[in-house]
């Protein structure tokens, strides 16, 4: 039996259908037919068992898959590739086909954070997609592995330049500058002050920076100051 047939199988052995519906409230760009109802954890631990098979990549070539959990299986596989070349090769061909906030959030290559200066392009690349996941999925890599030390100014530009309407592109901007006031204020701050974002992510960063238990309350007085 194939990879794709075992993974099929076990996933549905492991099903809750009450857990499946609530999963699709909680992603609602997915029908109910998508989810068969499998706990992360679950998908995890089944994940690094998968990712030692020989024909692991065989599933991983196999796109578009059929059901979320695949695709939270693929992104979690795909996470703990060591090499950069194959794991940002593999990425690039997963990216179109994720389709929902979820997978997109919680595929996290651990290949990147060695690899800061080889990701910038991509980025880039990423960012300009107009993708609604691959725009998210590439600022949250910009929020993952280039604030605190890692920081430069020019980040904060690809992120300030991205116009979208689409609620989970921007939501994820607002993310991004929320978390970098946090680990970056000084530098973050004027973005705010010169009010360099739309109206609707200006205004949902200030509100996610002041329920920030990284930055202080003085901070947040000024930030509540600045909403538009």
């Amino acid at each position: 039996m194939s990879i794709s047939a075992d993974i099929e199988a076990e996933l549905f052995r492991l099903r809750d259908d009450k857990y499946a519906e609530f999963q699709q409230k909680l992603t609602p760009t997915l029908g109910r037919e998508h989810f068969i109802g499998v706990r992360t954890p679950e998908l995890k631990k089944l994940a690094r068992v998968l990712a030692r098979r020989s024909d692991a990549r065989e599933f991983l070539s196999v796109l578009p898959h059929s059901y979320f959990e695949e695709d939270q299986l693929h992104a979690f596989i795909l996470s703990e590739e060591k090499d950069f070349s194959r794991c940002i090769a593999m990425t690039e061909a997963f990216l179109p086909y994720i389709d929902n906030w979820a997978t997109c959030d919680q595929f996290s290559p651990k290949a990147f954070a060695r690899h800061r200066d080889e990701l910038l392009p991509y980025i880039d690349k990423w960012l300009a997609s107009g993708m609604t996941y691959t725009v998210r999925f590439g600022t949250g890599v910009l929020m993952k592995h280039f604030l605190g030390d890692h920081f430069r100014t020019e980040y904060a530009d690809r992120v300030a330049a991205v116009t979208s309407d689409e609620y989970y592109i921007n939501m994820m901007r607002a993310w991004y500058f929320a978390t970098a006031l946090a680990k970056n204020y000084d530098e973050v701050l004027p973005y705010i002050e010169q009010k360099r974002l739309d109206k609707w992510t200006h205004n949902r960063t200030i509100q996610k920076a002041a329920e920030s238990f990284r930055i202080t309350d003085a901070q947040k007085q000024h930030l509540r100051s600045l909403k538009v």
